[in-house]
């Protein structure tokens, strides 16, 4: 190598096979130091390395080499990297490809090294050296995970709210990517308080940004759960529900609030007016929902207007990667290329898997509930409000109307509604052949149950109604393929602990059916770890002593316990009655047999879901 390398007026040149001279390094040495082609040195070839660093909040690329495991950037003069760094008397070049380095570098816009990259820039560029396969050392992605937000920032956060580390962590990162422009994924599991995480981020922009507003996407079922824990954690923040026939055509009118919430079919019908406005942040809840990537639903999403987004899902890969490429699309636009180059480039497999994982990681938050269990209660009690959508409010208050009688108050009529408020197909209205269509419950079930089989986790459901049982066993089983158990009133006694033998010794996630007072008592089914109360009781005695099959001695996972109910219906009056008993049990001691009071059965029986958008 010495033999090419000539040195003259302090320049070493390199000499090539036209015996042309190209500039290898200069200003090395002056010339008392280095003066003589006989003086004794060293040329070291290398590969080269490209390095991020997380400085203060900013990310800085750089490139170099390692020596005895140190890094050694490549020195700079008249502001271009030349391919070489000295050391005492040896010089280290670098044998990578430093045209493709910069061609790859400018693609991204990047002219100056010196200066901070922002967060977007650094992920595709990331990408890109991966893809060319450059050895690359990042401190960003570890340093990010490692913030803690500052007492400044936890002062700014105005929730009604203590909350845990996890969700400060959570918080603080949600907030760098805002900060950094870049979208993000929050994919803690069920149970974890997403909500309350974008809530406390809507807090938080709401002190670095001037009058920010903020777009919620969500299911229809959860509208309602969106609305109360906005009224509950950020009582100051305005809201408009933007659902229903009588849903304002006007922009101007969005404007007045801090928050809109609205239904991904009203974002299909109404996107013109939304994308009058530039939206500080865009939320879609249950992101899932724009998986299919061809769906009209996702097309639409991906069109809103928005400065910056979250996706909010507790099951970010459900069945194909394709999956995942159409929720990071959203959140970060052509981060994962195109659908058919990302196709090309990974299979369904574990191999694939594998090699997302890196691109995922920088832009998706997702805790585990093993991982967080420490700062978790051993239960945790998630109410679900659910909005009816408006044919099934119709129906109800069809219903409602015809047996409305508030001399006579009969049972049967009021336990008419209670059934009706399962399943439309339970009461006997019409419903099509797919039983989530027609149902915003059993469509918020099922998303539920999803997440539990995604966990390879167990479910107990209860239900007073036997047509409800039948529709549930049957329809889990083929909708999602788990082997579905039930016990109602009609299982020999004989029986029901060989049902919940074969339960609980199930190897995967499974299914148990039961009713509150046939299975709601005496029986241990500590297999399970989350409960649903598809319908409320009237007695809290009878919920809690259901809820306590799996959340009692020798279960050792935290229990969640969900309870589902229509606001504007029967359930709602049930759910008051509920809270009010437990209030009253919190000091004093009540015998309680389900009898009703009659303002309850009153209230019950006027009380209705149109017009509770």
């Amino acid at each position: 190598m010495t033999n090419n390398l000539l040195f003259e007026n302090g320049i070493v040149y390199r000499i090539e096979n036209d015996n042309k001279r190209v500039v290898f390094a200069q200003e090395l040495f002056d010339d008392d130091n280095f003066n003589s082609l006989n003086l004794e040195f060293s040329i070291i070839s290398l590969d080269g390395i490209v390095l991020f660093q997380f400085v203060d909040e900013k990310i800085f690329l750089n490139v170099g080499v390692k020596r005895d495991d140190k890094i050694i950037l490549l020195r700079k003069i008249d502001d271009k990297l030349l391919d070489y760094v000295v050391i005492g008397r040896t010089i280290f070049f670098i044998n990578f490809d430093l045209e493709y380095f910069y061609n790859i570098i400018s693609e991204a816009q990047i002219n100056v090294l010196d200066n901070p990259l922002t967060y977007s820039t650094y992920l595709k560029l990331k990408k890109d050296l991966i893809n060319s396969h450059f050895e690359i050392i990042d401190f960003v992605s570890d340093a990010i995970e490692n913030l803690k937000i500052s007492p400044n920032d936890v002062a700014a956060v105005e929730v009604k709210a203590k909350l845990f580390e996890y969700q400060k962590i959570g918080l603080n990162w949600l907030s760098f990517m805002y900060r950094n422009n870049c979208g993000s994924i929050l994919a803690d599991e069920m149970g974890l308080g997403k909500t309350l995480q974008v809530i406390a981020l809507m807090t938080y922009i709401k002190t670095i940004e001037k009058n920010p507003q903020f777009l919620v996407v969500c299911p229809v079922s959860l509208l309602e759960n969106w609305k109360r824990e906005l009224n509950k954690f950020a009582p100051s923040m305005s809201y408009l529900v933007h659902h229903g026939s009588r849903r304002t055509g006007s922009y101007k009118e969005l404007n007045n609030y801090d928050v809109v919430i609205t239904s991904y079919s009203n974002v299909q019908s109404d996107l013109g007016m939304f994308n009058m406005i530039k939206w500080n942040l865009v939320v879609i809840d249950e992101a899932q929902n724009i998986k299919n990537p061809t769906a009209q639903r996702t097309k639409y999403i991906k069109q809103l207007s928005r400065i910056n987004c979250v996706a909010v899902t507790g099951t970010p890969f459900e069945n194909h990667v394709e999956d995942v490429w159409s929720i990071v699309d959203f959140v970060l636009p052509n981060y994962l290329g195109s659908l058919g180059d990302f196709t090309r480039s990974y299979a369904d497999d574990i191999d694939s898997a594998l090699q997302l994982e890196s691109l995922l990681k920088p832009i998706m938050i997702r805790r585990k509930v093993d991982e967080v269990a420490k700062d978790l209660p051993d239960r945790v009690d998630i109410p679900q409000p659910i909005l009816m959508d408006e044919n099934e409010a119709k129906l109800y208050e069809d219903e409602r109307s015809s047996v409305f009688d508030l001399e006579t108050l009969r049972i049967d009529k009021i336990q008419g509604l209670r059934m009706f408020c399962t399943h439309p197909s339970v009461y006997g209205s019409l419903v099509g052949n797919d039983p989530i269509e027609c149902s915003s419950k059993y469509q918020r079930l099922c998303e539920i149950v999803e997440e539990i089989i995604s966990l390879d986790e167990k479910v107990i459901i209860f239900t007073s109604f036997n047509k409800m049982n039948d529709l549930l066993v049957t329809d889990l089983s083929k909708r999602f393929g788990i082997n579905t158990y039930s016990i109602t009133g009609s299982t020999e006694v004989g029986m029901r602990q060989k049902i919940i033998d074969s339960f609980s010794n199930e190897s995967h996630s499974s299914a148990l059916i039961l009713n509150p007072k046939a299975a709601g008592a005496g029986l241990n089914i500590t297999a399970a770890n989350h409960v649903i109360h598809y319908n409320l009781e009237w007695n809290p005695a009878v919920e809690d002593q259901a809820s306590a099959r799996a959340y009692r001695r020798g279960q050792n996972k935290t229990v969640f316990i969900h309870r589902l109910y229509y606001v504007g219906t029967i359930e709602e009056v049930i759910n008051d009655r509920i809270e009010r008993k437990r209030e009253i049990s919190d000091t004093m001691i009540i015998g309680n047999q389900g009898e009703t009071d009659k303002k309850d059965l009153i209230r019950a029986m006027s009380l209705s879901p149109i017009g509770r958008d």
